[in-house]
């Protein structure tokens, strides 16, 4: 039996990394390392990294500084102190991580997850351990299975990477080629998840919906196929799929929002911006007539669906008038949820050498505009539901004694006071008040 030691895993970022942060934890596991809470505590501390967000990589270099110090003092009083650096920085940053960062013992990029124990092995000889290639082999048939999860609801990675090279986004190049896990393995995964105790799973994918895994009868299927079926598993009574792309919207996966009873009435979609120009010269390949068409065709085959979306302010050249579309767009769909941002320039991007970059000072006025419009839309959505009685799908305690949280159909959070017994169960909650982020209620029968 390995000796017993610690692994601290901190996540950065997408749902996607606290998926792959799990798998890690769970590929460690064999060799003697079991989760800790506390860096201070950890013989392995990895940092799981996203280079979506502004300034990510200081963010990155600023955690390390941290985690020098904690293995200096653990060095200090005879215990040693591995650190590695995953994700997407690190597939962007490679050997420079391990340069301007001597504490790193090793950086390993998103598709080589399965080679960390042999990675750690090499580790603490004099240089850093790197691995950001992006290997023939399925990362995924190398990866042992998931630990018990905790929680009622459980991401699955169904597929990985994207092919669209929209001229913002670093995903291409961290992340390679859209890669769609077999149907048989999404499967077997899925049914482990329920009978540990999974009632809600998330699809996940850089370009979910672009999914084309190998099905049994040896042909692709898409998304709307592989819904149907994990559907029919006993035990599973939700399902999600996020993040999607307006282009990959088929006809069998609205039709699924009809028929798939599972499959709850809530849906990402980004559109990023409301521009025709603003929108070609992001690679989106959809106009907004485009976008709006599609709202409209996913609301008649599921009138209650609740739409969130990405939108960026201030890409190179944006005009006022240009983003006074981005607004126009808004108004005409009505969010439910948003997330907004300020472009900043990715490093390989195209997008970061085009002309007419903006002031931080335009970026951040038209930001405030924009999500006072946001902010006013999702508070009325969420005022909309009181009154109303929702399943809702308990999954952990509330910061509070004896409340617990869960997740309405529409993803926003409820707060209910009632025994944690009750974690794991849909129950029907009357709602009787609402927050800008979340409704609380009142449970109607257990």
């Amino acid at each position: 039996m390995p000796d017993k030691k610690r692994v601290y895993v901190k996540t950065f970022g997408c749902q996607m990394n606290v998926y792959d942060s799990e798998r890690m934890a769970a590929q460690l596991s064999p060799h003697g390392f079991t989760e800790t809470d506390s860096p201070e505590d950890a013989d392995l501390v990895i940092l799981n990294t996203c280079h979506i967000r502004e300034k990510a990589a200081e963010k990155v270099y600023s955690e390390l500084g941290r985690v020098r110090r904690i293995k200096e003092a653990r060095r200090a009083i005879g215990k040693d102190t591995k650190v590695a650096v995953a994700g997407c920085v690190a597939q962007a940053e490679g050997a420079e991580i391990a340069r301007r960062a001597p504490v790193v013992d090793i950086v390993v990029g998103p598709q080589s997850y399965h080679r960390l124990p042999q990675m750690l092995a090499a580790a603490g000889r004099g240089t850093a351990v790197i691995d950001t290639e992006f290997p023939d082999e399925d990362k995924f048939a190398h990866l042992v299975e998931r630990a018990a999860p905790t929680q009622a609801a459980a991401f699955l990675t169904v597929q990985e990477g994207c092919d669209k090279f929209c001229t913002f986004c670093v995903v291409p190049y961290t992340r390679g080629v859209e890669f769609s896990r077999p149907v048989a393995r999404v499967l077997e995964e899925a049914r482990n998840l329920v009978r540990r105790g999974v009632r809600e799973i998330t699809l996940l994918g850089q370009n979910v919906n672009a999914y084309h895994g190998e099905g049994p009868d040896g042909r692709d299927w898409s998304l709307a196929r592989l819904i149907q079926h994990l559907a029919d598993i006993d035990g599973l009574e939700r399902l999600r799929y996020t993040t999607s792309h307006p282009r990959d919207m088929g006809d069998d996966l609205i039709a699924a929002h009809r028929t798939v009873g599972k499959l709850m009435p809530y849906l990402h979609l980004p559109v990023q911006a409301g521009s025709d120009r603003i929108l070609a010269a992001m690679n989106r390949k959809h106009t907004a007539v485009e976008y709006l068409a599609l709202v409209d065709r996913i609301r008649s085959a599921r009138p209650e669906i609740a739409l969130s979306t990405d939108i960026i302010v201030g890409f190179p050249s944006e005009t006022e008038s240009e983003f006074e579309e981005s607004l126009e767009i808004v108004r005409a769909v009505g969010f439910a949820q948003a997330y907004s941002f300020k472009y900043s320039a990715r490093p390989g991007t195209p997008a970061a050498t085009m002309d007419g970059q903006l002031s931080e000072e335009v970026k951040s006025a038209r930001l405030a505009r924009l999500q006072d419009l946001l902010d006013g839309q999702q508070s009325r959505f969420n005022k909309d539901c009181i009154g109303k009685v929702l399943p809702v799908l308990f999954e952990r305690p509330g910061r509070h004694s004896g409340q617990i949280v869960g997740r309405s159909p529409y993803l926003q959070l409820v707060h209910a006071e009632a025994p944690s017994a009750y974690l794991g169960r849909i129950l029907p909650v009357e709602i009787s008040a609402a927050g800008s982020n979340s409704l609380s209620g009142v449970i109607q029968a257990a």
